[in-house]
């Protein structure tokens, strides 16, 4: 029998558990949430007129949120309810976060368990943490259950209030967020100062100076003591900084750089001062949620989103401790084990003599207990991680380990040589031109010989490092070459995601543990578009920024956004009332109005002048329901921004090329003889196309021949990438338009059909699909060969070649390959797959094994698919609990019980100690003067669009 039931998020994670556990543990997995707020569509037929129906929450009823178990997670909920029934006793074991809390909360609320329940908290998976978190359990902390909840129900606000605005007045789909339409404004704000940007000119000078033949080089610095200007001398305006000119910089220019490289090279040079520093560096803390995302992006190019999947794979299978955390501090036996193995792998005299203490910068790092960190008590080094992991995952996992016993090794040591050199000259009403040059040698490398922090690009480069000969004051220096450089100042760089986390993070916007979702939505909305790995807003992002800074700017105001931190951050620390503060967000408090009053204050905006942003020259982009196009003062007519131009790029002359091209567009090549319409080319957004012109007393005919309300809709079909618009003929549209070609059909009657879609030229036989080397073999392509391509094994778009090949398997005659897949290396005969085990390495895989591992995923069969109901939100919410009544002067129940329940009770005043008791979760409908007003129909794409940030 069953004695205790675990209960995890994940089945990677419940997989690593079970193998620390003892027969008398079954481990399970939720599978993330169970349950939340459902879409208003999702509510029970009785409660979609009620104080519910709008959001899902009750604010007129001290903001009480409906919850309701996702239609697939059902059978989740069964299957532990199962479980449950054989064990006695329950231990919720998720991540010791708000995110984490809330999920055993309302494990917790919907098993109902009627054995002893206790939470399970660790930051690692290892059996030594493991087994400290079976001998000392804990409670459920409702405080940062509440925080949660918090959090979840001002996004529900922001999202339902503020999108179906964005949707009327911008486009259909957007969505707007509490943390997500700030990080856009982020984004957009560096677009519009690299727009606003003004270059300047200026030019300098190099000189290659020698002293016994050991030369190098120093850059033109200042003249007759004063400095000349370099480009962080000037504004973005392009003039002189205020500074600058305080200080009398010089600016050079064509004439003063040429008439000075003819008297330096004239002349000659000497040493006027020499001087050393030493040179002292320290490494960085050990990695948090934020530094970890910023040095992937920086070493490793990964975004931050793949950054955090392959963290929270290697937290899972117990490699590293828990992968969100804004905490620097290592505990004990982390600081012993990384002062051991540096030691070991890099020398006693790279480990100093007292441990390493770093202080947390973050200003609300209270869910953080570790810095991330390999796991356990001794470090497994990345080699002995090679083919247990994926190749992301390992080179994750190394960044980690080397950045935590860096973080326990010595300063690095050296000195710091800066020469200057004196050249006298007679040019540019200047005497003297004084060069320098710098150069560090490291004496001790110290904690760089494990690992050196990456930084972002910056604007200008600091002073090159140099290699120096020896050198002493006086000394005479022969002039080998000198040359004359021109540079204009650059626009600020755009952010990358490193950047913008660090931003983000630095403003207090958002948290660490949520910017990768951040930064993923703001991405998948169309926000954001990414340029290598620069990040580019759109037009759609500038229309939906200046509509919430004109209309709404709180939720964009940087300053307004990090206070919603700081004030959930009080809310987890049981220092502020989460029902007042939700009150004072919807409803204001004072002379400040709240988010409900704004939206319906808001009357109507002129939709155009939100869509409109000026270039300049009488050019003026507008942000239509097809995308962004360009309109001209005094022009009927507009032209498509070609894809892949970014905001700043389009300039009014590269606007006025654009409407040119245009202009000239639309050349036709002919008529076609059977339809009588005349063929053009043309080009738009998606590059160039055929169509054909519709007389406009034409009709369109139904299936059954009579006359249809529509207009008719012209052929349209993209050029191929061997045509251009100036050279296509009419023959070559024609074929175009006559697409899909029909190549012949099956021995069953089947139509094989060539054609070209939005991945390129491919084969269609019924259901079945091949994709073709050229779009030539379209026209070109034969029935035998269309078969032959038809009968070959369909490979997946961008599928990397297998890693092994292992010959045939005995059982099945297939051939068995060794891939690298999503989730890690498998083997597979092109029916059945099966993940290699733990112990199995990628390099030593034999035939014979393989064959094992196959046999043994086919004798377990199938897996078993989930069913879901089609119609979930027709079936009634499992437990109907509101989850909590914010009611005055009730308190939650079982907030400092390890076997209670947070139901509908609520709390006391903010500071206070919570108490328990207990109150029957009702949906009764209350009597509210809003009732009328909840019940307003939202549009059917209003779920779909209104996803929260976080």
């Amino acid at each position: 029998m069953v004695k205790k039931l675990v209960i995890v998020e994940s089945p990677a994670k419940a997989h690593t558990i079970g193998r620390f556990l003892g027969d008398d543990y079954v481990v399970k997995a939720s599978v993330g949430h169970i349950r939340d707020l459902p879409q208003p569509s999702q509510l029970p037929a009785s409660m979609k007129k009620g104080p519910y129906a709008r959001f899902s929450v009750n604010v007129d009823g001290n903001f009480e949120p409906y919850y309701a178990v996702a239609a697939d997670k059902k059978n989740t909920v069964k299957e532990l309810k199962d479980a449950l029934k054989s064990a006695d006793e329950l231990l919720l074991a998720t991540d010791e976060d708000r995110e984490g809390e809330a999920i055993a909360w309302h494990l917790n609320e919907v098993l109902k368990p009627k054995v002893p329940t206790k939470r399970m908290v660790f930051h690692e998976i290892t059996p030594e943490a493991i087994q400290s978190a079976l001998d000392h359990p804990r409670e459920l902390d409702t405080e940062l259950v509440d925080a949660q909840e918090t959090r979840r129900i001002l996004d529900r606000l922001v999202g339902y209030e503020v999108s179906p605005l964005l949707w009327r007045k911008v486009a259909a789909g957007l969505s707007a967020g509490r943390v997500q339409s700030v990080a856009t404004r982020l984004v957009v704000d560096r677009e519009r100062e690299r727009m606003a940007f003004v270059p300047a000119g200026y030019w300098d000078i190099t000189g290659t100076f020698d002293k016994t033949g050991d030369a190098f080089t120093a850059k033109l610095t200042a003249l007759d003591g004063s400095r000349v200007a370099q480009g962080r001398d000037f504004t973005d305006r392009g003039e002189m900084t205020p500074k600058a000119r305080r200080d009398g910089v010089r600016l050079l220019d064509e004439a003063g750089a040429e008439a000075l490289l003819a008297s330096i090279k004239a002349s000659s040079a000497s040493v006027t001062s020499v001087e050393t520093k030493p040179y002292r560096r320290r490494p960085a803390a050990p990695f948090t949620t934020s530094t970890l995302q910023q040095e992937a992006g920086r070493k490793l190019r990964l975004s931050s989103r793949d950054t955090m999947r392959a963290a929270q794979s290697l937290y899972e299978s117990g490699y590293i401790t828990y992968m969100r955390t804004d905490s620097t501090h290592l505990s004990e036996e982390a600081i012993s084990a990384a002062r051991g193995q540096a030691r070991e792998l890099f020398g006693a005299e790279a480990v100093p003599d007292k441990p390493r203490f770093y202080a947390t910068k973050s200003k609300g790092a209270q869910e953080a207990h570790e810095a991330i960190r390999p796991a356990g008590r001794h470090f497994r080094t990345p080699d002995q991680l090679r083919g247990k992991v994926t190749g992301i995952q390992l080179a994750v996992y190394e960044l980690i380990w080397k950045r935590t016993l860096a973080s326990q090794m010595e300063d690095a040591r050296g000195q710091t040589l800066s020469v200057r050199i004196a050249v006298p000259v007679d040019a540019a009403g200047a005497k003297v031109a004084e060069f320098s040059a710098s150069g560090t040698t490291i004496t001790f490398r110290g904690f760089m010989a494990a690992y050196e922090e990456s930084a972002d690009a910056k604007r200008y480069k600091e002073k090159d490092d140099v290699r120096l000969p020896q050198l002493s004051e006086k000394d005479a220096l022969a002039i080998r070459e000198a040359t004359a450089d021109s540079h204009e100042t650059l626009p600020p760089p755009r952010y990358t995601e490193a950047s913008l986390v660090k931003k983000m993070e630095e403003l207090g916007i958002g948290r660490p543990s949520t910017y990768a979702s951040t930064i993923s939505t703001i991405v998948d909305r169309g926000y954001v578009e990414k340029h290598g790995q620069a990040l580019a807003p759109t037009w759609t992002a500038f229309s939906v920024v200046r509509l919430l800074e004109q209309n709404l700017p709180d939720l964009v105001d940087y300053d307004f956004t990090a206070e919603m931190e700081a004030d959930l951050d009080k809310i987890a620390e049981g220092k502020e009332n989460s029902t007042d503060y939700l009150a004072r967000f919807w409803r204001g408090s004072g002379e400040r109005q709240g988010l409900e009053g704004r939206v319906e204050g808001l009357g109507d905006i002129d939709a155009r002048a939100v869509n409109s942003i000026p270039l300049g020259d009488g050019f003026t982009v507008r942000v239509g329901r097809y995308g962004p196009y360009l309109e001209k003062d005094g022009e009927e007519r507009h032209a498509s921004i070609p894809d892949g131009i970014a905001p700043d790029e389009l300039t009014p002359a590269k606007a006025a090329e654009i409407f040119e091209k245009a202009a000239s567009d639309g050349r036709e090549l002919g008529t076609d003889p059977e339809s009588g319409h005349v063929i053009t080319v043309k080009t738009g957004r998606f590059g160039p196309y055929i169509t054909e012109v519709i007389p406009e007393d034409e009709v369109a005919l139904t299936p059954t021949g009579k006359v249809s309300k529509r207009s008719p809709k012209p052929r349209t079909a993209s050029l191929f990438k061997s045509m251009t618009p100036e050279t296509v003929t009419l023959e070559d549209a024609l074929r175009l338009l006559r697409l899909p070609r029909v190549i012949g059909k099956t021995d069953d009657g089947v139509d094989v059909t060539a054609q070209n879609g939005r991945y390129g030229p491919y084969l269609k036989c019924g259901k079945d699909t091949r994709s073709l080397e050229s779009e030539e073999q379209i026209f070109s392509l034969t029935l035998e060969e269309a078969k032959e391509i038809l009968s070959k094994p369909k490979q997946r778009r961008g599928q990397k070649p297998p890693l092994k090949e292992l010959g045939t398997d005995p059982a099945t005659g297939k051939p068995v390959v060794l891939k690298d897949g999503r989730f890690g290396p498998y083997v597979t005969d092109g029916t059945t797959n099966a993940s290699l085990r733990r112990s199995d390495s990628v390099e030593e895989l034999t035939e014979d094994r393989a064959y094992e591992l196959l046999a043994e995923r086919r004798a377990k069969g199938p897996a078993k698919k989930r069913t879901t109901r089609k119609t979930a939100g027709k079936s009634k919410p499992a437990g109907k609990s509101t989850g909590k009544s914010k009611a005055t002067g009730k308190s939650k129940t079982g907030a400092k019980k390890a076997s209670g329940k947070k139901t509908a009770g609520t709390k006391k005043a903010a500071g206070t100690k919570k108490t328990t008791s207990t109150k029957k979760a009702t949906t009764k409908k209350p009597t509210t003067k809003s009732a009328g007003k909840a019940s307003a129909k939202k549009p059917a794409s209003a779920d779909k669009s209104a996803t929260e940030s976080e």
